[in-house]
């Protein structure tokens, strides 16, 4: 799904305008964004929880020279779904 997609199906859903939709789906964003960076796991019962990973520093390869890379510390958001999200997606296994 695009944005403009998501937005309208849940416009719909809701009873709301999309610009309404679009300003409550940017604002649960942005504080997703702003909690995490803070260093809080974001939580949502039923659908999952997002936090921060932090990846150390390690070196790497250049696949097109063969050379080593130091690859830098990073932090990346994590995704981790909830059982109830696990058990919808895998229904029928």
């Amino acid at each position: 799904m695009t944005k403009a997609e998501i937005v309208a199906a849940v416009a719909a859903a809701a009873g709301v305008s999309k610009a309404d939709a679009e300003k409550v789906i940017g604002a649960f964003f942005d504080q997703v964004v702003t909690s995490a960076g803070a260093g809080d796991k974001v939580s949502w019962p039923g659908f999952g929880a997002f936090s921060v990973a932090t990846r150390a520093a390690r070196t790497g390869r250049n696949p097109q020279t063969g050379a080593t890379v130091e690859v830098k510390a990073s932090k990346a958001m994590k995704f981790s779904p909830s059982t109830a999200l696990k058990a919808t997606l895998n229904q029928g296994r």
